[in-house]
Order: C-alpha cells, then structure tokens, then sequence
C-alpha cells in the first residue's frame, strides 16, 4: 500500500480555506484519508490505495457506495428535469411517505429534513411543545446532532463527568462553545441501561422527553438489557414524557421497521437518516398522528414550525424511494445476507482475538459490529471508560487501515457490513486481521 501524501496534501490546501481542512470536523482523523471513490464494499483514495470499507459514511451507505438501482433512480429524476419550487409539494414526496409508513410500522406520518440533526431538533420541540415542558434527558455516550440540547457527553473524558453515579446525572459535558448556560441548565444526562437515573430526572424537573438511540451506537454497539426499553416506556408513560427514539443509525440498517420493530417498543416519535436514502442526505421524523400533528396545529401557540428548502429534494427522495423499495425486496434479501455475512465476521473475529492474549468482546447487531477490548459485553460508557484499552483499539484500527482494511480510526466507533459486501470481502478482512494481531 502507498502512502497518503495526496490526502495531505489535499487537507493543507483546504485549510486556507476551510477551517481544520474539513466541512464536517467529525470525519478529520488519524490518518486523515482523503476518499475520491467508491463501488459497493470497496473505496479508493487519492494516493490510488483501495480498501474494504466498513465506515461507510457513518453507516449511512447500507447497500453499498453507488448502488446501482439507487444512482439510477436519482438519474431518472435529472432526466426528467424534476424541480423542487419552494412551492407547493414535489412529485416524490407522498409516494416516499405512503412507503415509509408501510415499512415502520409504529411511524403513522412523518416529516421530511434533509439531516438526522434536524430530524431529532424538531423531534424535540415537539415534545415540548406536546407537553409545555423544557427539560429533556439524553444518554451519557450517545450522539443525537449537533444542535444545543445534544451537542454534548459524546465521548467523554473521566475528568470532564466523574465517576459512574446512579441514581444521579453527570455534568453536561459540551462539545461547543457558544451553547447558553440557561440553555444547558435543561438537559440532563443520565448512563444508557439506568432507569433508576430517568426516575430520578424525572422526579426532579419537568421533563418533555428522553432522546436515545435504542442501541448506544455511537460508542460502538452498547445493547439495551432485558426490559431497559420496555421501563423507559413505562416511565414516560407514568411521569408524562415522550419516548424518542434517535433510530437514525440503528433505523433500516437492523430491520426495515427500524429497531423499534425488533425490540417490540412503540416510541412516541423516532427520527432517521443515514440509511433510508443509502447516503444520499435525508433525514425523517415519525411517530404519532397525534404528537406529529403538531406540525399543523391551528392553534399559533401549540403550533411546531418545519421549514427547509431542500426537505424531500427530488433527487434524495428518489433514492429514498429506490433504497425502501430494494430492502423490502424479497429478490434481493438485504437483511438475510447481511447477517450471515455478521455472524461470519463475528466467528472469525472470536477465534483470531483470543491469540493476542488480551480480554476482548466482539459486539454484534446484524450487520454492525464493534470489538472492545474488554471482557464484557458493554452495559453502558461507563462501564467501556473503565474496562476497555482504547490505546490499543486504535493502535489496532490503524494497522488495520495499512492492509486495506477500513474503520473510522478512533476507538469504540462502531463497524458497519453493506449489502455489497461479500463472503471473500469477509475472508480477506479476517486474514488482515489475524496479521494484525500477530504485529501487536
């Protein structure tokens, strides 16, 4: 493999004009690779160096770079000439609506955005808006966006929120500058699996609603414990909260009915991105009738304005569209595939770790996965920021990355399996692997 002189390059010609060289500083990174293309489960950088991709945009490429169907459902509509006006609704629209509300079940009618952060920022002013409250709980480890209520306690240093705590909330750990403390003073961070801290929270101040991710994917896969779920919806339901559920990384990635449809638990809303639309940028607030109505209350005072000028642009949508319509499809078998391509990973994975003399624990949803080098299956970021060496996780991502091998390289984020994928990709990851660990 060549080195990356091209991405660095790239990277210090963008700083004089960009500010760190990124648009987005959550994809700058050690090594910082700059990805000029991609087909299917492979990517190529500008150096020419290929790899296996499993960062896949954050998880939002579910079906592989450039799937074919999906391009060439957005090529229909440029061939068309499909306009959006910034009046009246666009042509895809309802159709992509009618299709999303078959395939969640729970969702009754939804709203369109053109990210996952504005997906979960209305989400929350609805509940506050349902419930006249302004407080609201997130989890200590997860990413909600990057908008004042959540820009917050992602991944955390132990100096910056103590020690674990239960019941009890952590200090709101900002990740901006610029968030007012009156602000702030509302948000209550509690550890995902503890309800005894949601009674806690809830007891204490009006709360309008509690925003997780159903499985703690930002710190890898962090699994909800028997009846976790299930208590937080009967905790909302007691005390008067809304139940969120922030499912735009575990959304159609573990089912087509989202998360919610394999747990069993009705949220009151959810929010979607990444993969509804396979990359393209589209996000989706769903829920309720009766909560998402809100949206055109004719009282002024209850009313929760939605605006943006690109929400449901014609070319996303149509690759929304194509994207539900393939994972739906029982000719192709997405999640069945998928799976066993996980499970693959996952077996490989148990009987390579064990040869470098380390605890480790190989954490599985389908098609997304995570290796801690713990001797546990995580129950919450505490419990991963005192047990987990994140030293060696990335020592290991990076030696990685120099056999061809791509995940984001910062510990504990999670790996992401595409339907392009295939049996050989997974063969050749493992072999990769197993050089890997001899070197450390």
């Amino acid at each position: 493999m060549q080195g990356n002189e091209r991405s660095a390059a790239i990277l210090r010609e963008n700083a004089k004009w960009i500010p760190g060289g990124v648009v987005s500083l959550n994809r700058k990174s050690d090594p910082n690779i700059c990805f000029v293309k991609g087909s299917g489960s492979q990517v190529e950088d500008a150096d020419g160096n290929r790899y296996i991709d499993y960062q896949a945009g954050f998880a939002a490429s579910f079906l592989g770079h450039n799937d074919p169907d999906v391009n060439a459902a957005v090529l229909r509509t440029i061939e068309q000439q499909q306009v959006l006006m910034g009046a009246g609704p666009t042509l895809l629209e309802g159709e992509f609506a009618q299709l999303f509300c078959a395939s969640v079940p729970n969702a009754e009618s939804i709203q369109v955005t053109t990210t996952g952060s504005e997906a979960t920022y209305h989400a929350l002013r609805i509940a506050r808006a349902v419930t006249g409250r302004d407080h609201i709980i997130v989890m200590q480890g997860g990413y909600n966006g990057w908008h004042n209520d959540v820009a917050c306690n992602v991944i955390s240093q132990r100096a910056d929120v103590g020690g674990f705590s239960s019941p009890g909330e952590y200090p709101f750990d900002g990740l901006s500058a610029g968030v007012p403390k009156s602000h702030s003073d509302l948000v209550h961070v509690v550890n995902y699996n503890d309800l005894e801290s949601v009674r806690y929270i809830a007891e204490k101040y009006p709360v309008a609603c509690i925003l997780l991710e159903p499985i703690l994917q930002n710190v890898g896969i962090v699994k909800p414990k028997l009846g976790y779920l299930e208590g937080l919806r009967e905790l909302a339901d007691e005390q008067g909260f809304l139940l969120i559920f922030d499912e735009v990384k575990t959304g159609f990635r573990h089912a087509l009915g989202g998360y919610q449809s394999i747990c069993g638990v009705v949220p009151d809303l959810s929010t979607f991105g990444k993969a509804v639309a396979n990359g393209y940028p589209l996000g989706v607030i769903a829920g309720k009738k009766k909560y998402m109505d809100y949206f055109v209350d004719p009282d002024k005072s209850k009313r929760v304005m939605i605006a943006g000028t690109f929400n449901a642009f014609p070319l996303t949508t149509a690759a929304a569209i194509a994207t539900l319509k393939k994972l739906s499809s029982a000719e192709y078998q997405v999640y069945t595939h998928v799976e066993r391509l996980g499970a693959l990973l996952e077996q490989g994975y148990n009987e390579i770790f064990p040869k470098l003399g380390v605890p480790f624990y190989v954490a599985r949803q389908g098609s997304a996965f995570c290796t801690y080098f713990m001797d546990h299956a995580p129950v919450h970021y505490h419990d991963i920021l005192d047990n987990h060496d994140f030293d060696l996780d990335i020592k290991y991502r990076k030696n990685l990355i120099k056999e061809g091998i791509f995940n984001f390289p910062a510990a504990i984020k999670q790996g992401s399996i595409s339907f392009a994928h295939t049996e050989d990709d997974i063969v050749k990851t493992l072999e990769a692997t197993e050089r890997v660990i001899k070197s450390l």
